[in-house]
């Protein structure tokens, strides 16, 4: 008995076509429809890029790439949680300072003069702590009825506090553990960078077939295999320039890989499980999704129990970058660039619309402004100003095309 393999949410209408002329007209009249995917965030990075090389011809060097790598990965962790809150139509504003929480707490739990953890029980702390925290969060939204906006400023508030009394009479805390500084500090063996780096590539064509055949045994219409063949062959040839490129200087960061893990994973979980096509549904419509026999409560404590755990992860890969935390820990802009990077990536503020690497393609866009500006030694005003017009940008053109969308039948 053949199992029926529903298409991904939010999956483009080019995935519906037989054959390749097929995918390009039915791409055609997604785009002429409202379904815009990637390729607004993509012309804008192509402008980013132009513009800074143009200005600094040091942008594009392979010291500020590996930089950037860098610099973007724990506001991509962040992001990607924030992602299956907004998926949901709800909002999380504590992820900063949880954030903050988790690096203060690996760094108090691995100091050396305290008798110190192993670093994988600290790691694992930080994360249950982010993971309890989410938890906290949901149960009070969906048990007591307040809006997440409201229980999520209080966790602001809450969780600053908390950062703020867990650092009391010390200052600065250097960050110890070698695993831990090892995260965003350390590289892969060019030869190991070779390897992880393409067999993901392979890994990504694999699934790709399973999932055309599973099609194809379900009697769904499925891609071209051509299609298929030519997704695989771009995603191989960025790889190979990406790691030719890094290596041209220190190489690939460990947390590169980590992100790209993550990635895979928790897009599997949004696309391929009964538990995202849920949050699909219920960020779509609620009270359908509750008649449908899902249970709405239980998905909302998970997805803030996600988010929780990924800002945990977030301030672990910042502390491990900086080698170091204080009492600003998980402050500053971190929590705007995390909700903005998921919305400039293409989630929808409206909820039932994105995937996980808006998370990821938004955050490329927010470090490369940063990276940009730095270079030109402009300032963090400059920063915001730029960054806030992106997003602003970003909502325009998710609010016009939902409105696409709405007119030819799509929405």
């Amino acid at each position: 008995m053949s199992t029926v393999v529903e298409p991904s949410p939010g999956q483009p209408a080019a995935l519906e076509a037989e054959t390749l002329s097929d995918a390009v007209r039915a791409r055609l009249r997604g785009l002429r429809g409202g379904e815009l995917g990637s390729l607004p965030i993509l012309l804008g990075l192509l402008v980013i890029v132009i513009v800074f090389q143009s200005l600094n011809e040091n942008f594009l060097s392979p010291s500020n790439f590996v930089n950037l790598m860098v610099q973007m990965a724990g506001l991509t962790t962040i992001a990607m949680g924030i992602v299956f809150v907004l998926l949901l139509g709800e909002i999380d504003l504590s992820v900063g300072y949880v954030s903050g929480v988790a690096g203060v707490s690996v760094a108090l739990l691995l100091f050396q003069d305290g008798g110190e953890l192993p670093g994988p029980v600290g790691i694992a702390i930080a994360l249950v702590i982010g993971a309890a925290i989410g938890f906290l969060h949901g149960m009070i939204i969906t048990k007591v009825g307040v809006p997440s906006f409201v229980v999520t400023l209080a966790g602001l508030l809450a969780w600053n506090g908390v950062v703020l009394l867990l650092m009391a009479g010390k200052g600065t805390v250097i960050v110890q553990d070698e695993l831990v500084i090892g995260i965003a500090n350390s590289f892969l063996p060019e030869m190991l960078g070779w390897i992880v780096i393409l067999g993901a590539v392979g890994l990504y064509g694999a699934l790709q077939l399973l999932g055309l055949r599973a099609r194809a045994r379900a009697g769904l219409p499925t891609p071209p295999p051509v299609l298929l063949a030519l997704r695989v062959a771009a995603l191989a040839a960025i790889a190979v320039v990406v790691v030719w490129f890094a290596y041209e200087n220190r190489g690939i960061p460990y947390v590169a890989v980590l992100i790209v893990l993550l990635l895979v994973c928790l897009s599997y979980v949004a696309n391929r499980t009964r538990f995202g096509r849920h949050v699909y549904a219920i960020g779509g419509n609620q009270e359908a999704a509750q008649r449908a026999g899902i249970n709405v409560d239980r998905v909302k404590v998970s997805v803030f129990m996600i988010a929780g755990t990924m800002a945990a992860l977030g301030g672990i890969i910042f502390a491990s970058r900086l080698r170091s935390v204080d009492t600003a820990a998980g402050g500053g802009d971190i929590l705007l660039n995390s909700i903005a990077a998921a919305v400039i990536g293409g989630t929808s503020l409206f909820g039932g619309r994105g995937h996980v690497k808006s998370a990821l393609l938004g955050a490329l866009i927010i470090a490369s402004i940063a990276n940009g500006m730095g270079l030109l030694g402009l300032s963090a005003g400059a920063k915001f100003v730029v960054t806030g017009v992106v997003l602003l940008a970003a909502v325009t053109v998710d609010a016009v095309s939902r409105r696409g969308r709405a007119s030819s039948g799509r929405a």
